[in-house]
């Protein structure tokens, strides 16, 4: 991703686990993106939190040294996800295991460069409208 653009960015959960339906584990993710925002990295417009995925619009405005924001993202809350899932739930932390390290996000998420309004816009009312679409999936 190139700084000072926006994207559409969405990355999943390994196997598509259903890791973030629990309220601590959103917050994880809110929190790294307001620490991100508040140094100044990152301009979130946009975002939902589904149970196995995040969709964000966002600008990447700075590296976080020689790290991209979205970089430090993915792997800020994988060290938390790990850190909790070790103290409370170790045999759901088995399930991420990867050889010798743990996986949490699927590699190379899914971010497509915003060029005008019209698909910011279409952008915008998915996110606004994928919380609805999964309920009628799952009811």
């Amino acid at each position: 991703m190139d700084l000072n653009e926006v994207y559409f960015w969405t990355s999943t959960i390994i196997s598509w686990k259903h890791l973030l339906k629990q309220d601590k584990y959103r917050q994880f993710l809110i929190e790294s993106l307001q620490y991100l925002t508040s140094r100044g990295l990152i301009r979130v417009y946009s975002f939902v939190i589904m149970p196995n995925h995040i969709h964000l619009i966002w600008e990447m405005l700075s590296t976080n040294g020689k790290e991209k924001p979205d970089s430090s993202f993915t792997k800020f809350t994988a060290h938390l996800f790990k850190k909790d899932l070790s103290i409370n739930h170790p045999k759901v932390l088995e399930v991420f295991r990867s050889d010798i390290f743990y996986e949490f996000w699927k590699r190379d998420p899914l971010a497509i460069k915003i060029f005008d309004k019209e698909i910011l816009i279409q952008k915008i009312n998915y996110i606004h409208n994928n919380p609805i679409s999964e309920n009628r999936i799952l009811h």
